[in-house]
């Protein structure tokens, strides 16, 4: 009958056991089982690196011109089309040049009648020096009075006075027919540099008003040179100087690059030239309230051979501000502080895969890779962040 009895006692014992060892199990599993923290690293590797800004820009001709009209008329003729190249003094557009030449006739008639009264004026003149030459000498004999002498003398000094006084005026009659002659010239519209006809502005049969300001008739551009011109934030403008090299691409064709150096930074901000005048100070008031963005232009010039790149073309500009080829290079994630000398603490994982902190200089830092002047070698691995850890049954914490 013992053995009877002691049955309830083991199933209790081993129905204790297998709760402790669930428990322990739990226990181990959510609280003890950790593994310890591992190392997310990356391999020190040569490559190409660049510091540069970033901007947007639009493509202008190196060189262009407005061809207006000088004179006011019809617009009879526009000899040139679109697109169509042309050389420095060839025809491109006519206005009616019935007008021009009447005053250029107008002018010529004024000019001979000027000449006319000139040669009167010159038989008076000879005729008042005879007549003074024998008043003067009636006088001295005593054979006229001083009287007749005087009002000899002046009649000569008028015919004088008349005849220098119509010089200036046949002067300027021939001034007057350069000017009537030009404007009839001017009616005739000639190309003033070689180029491409990038825009007609007015058409024919349209009557052109030039007395207060030249109307244009068409656009002459140069585009075997383009002018970029971007804007830099004012953030990256202190960056930025003549000369560096800068590049960019199209939208049509992302993977070709136009290579250029940077000719000039203007000193003021893009829209300065708007906002000086009568409300120059209320503009500037209110643009800085508002936190308005502030952008400089920058240019420079690239080739364009072979016509592809257009005015008014966005361009994807990069000026770089540095670079190194084959440079040893981490990611940027991979820099601790800086210390005191300028370097930065690196975490280096070692064969072992501890990771050892070590100084490295710094030279060129895009914010996303970093060139290793000093401190590392090619291949070595270093820290970049952290993985987290996962439990003993491969749960993620």
């Amino acid at each position: 009958m013992k053995p009877a009895r002691r049955r309830p006692l083991v199933v209790a014992s081993l129905a204790a056991l297998a709760m402790c060892a669930a428990l322990s199990a739990y226990a181990v599993r959510h609280f003890g089982g950790r593994e310890p923290a591992r190392y997310l690293s990356t391999a020190v590797v040569r490559a190409d690196i660049e510091d540069a800004v970033l901007a947007a820009g639009t493509l202008h001709a190196q060189r262009g011109v407005d061809v207006g009209a000088q004179v006011s008329g019809q617009l009879q003729f526009v000899f040139v089309k679109l697109g169509q190249r042309v050389k420095r003094g060839q025809p491109l557009a006519q206005i009616d040049p019935t007008l021009a030449q009447h005053a250029l006739r107008e002018a010529r008639l004024a000019q001979a009648d000027t000449r006319a009264q000139r040669r009167a004026a010159a038989a008076r003149l000879e005729e008042a020096r005879r007549a003074n030459s024998r008043a003067q000498a009636m006088a001295s004999l005593g054979a006229a009075s001083r009287e007749l002498a005087e009002r000899a003398h002046a009649a000569l000094a008028v015919a004088e006075a008349q005849l220098a006084s119509l010089d200036v005026l046949l002067a300027k009659s021939r001034v007057e027919v350069d000017k009537a002659r030009a404007k009839v010239g001017y009616t005739r519209i000639l190309a003033p540099m070689d180029g491409e006809v990038v825009a007609i502005v007015a058409q024919e049969g349209q009557t052109l008003i030039a007395e207060q300001q030249a109307p244009v008739i068409l656009k002459l551009a140069q585009l075997d040179a383009m002018t970029v011109k971007a804007e830099i934030s004012e953030a990256d403008v202190v960056r930025i100087v003549p000369g560096q090299r800068a590049y960019f691409t199209i939208l049509g064709e992302p993977e070709r690059r136009h290579e250029g150096r940077l000719a000039s930074v203007d000193p003021a901000p893009a829209d300065f030239a708007e906002t000086q005048g009568a409300h120059a100070a209320a503009a500037t008031k209110t643009g800085k309230a508002s936190g308005a963005a502030v952008y400089y232009h920058a240019r420079f010039d690239v080739p364009n051979p072979d016509g592809r790149l257009r005015i008014g073309m966005t361009a994807q500009v990069v000026i770089v501000l540095g670079s190194a080829s084959r440079a040893l290079v981490v990611p940027v994630s991979a820099l601790g502080e800086k210390t005191a000398d300028g370097r930065y603490a690196v975490r280096v994982v070692d064969a072992k895969g501890h990771a050892r902190v070590r100084p490295v200089a710094v030279g060129i830092n895009n914010n996303v890779s970093a060139e290793i002047v000093a401190g590392l070698l090619e291949h070595e691995r270093v820290v970049i962040g952290e993985a987290q850890p996962q439990s003993a049954g491969g749960e993620g914490a």
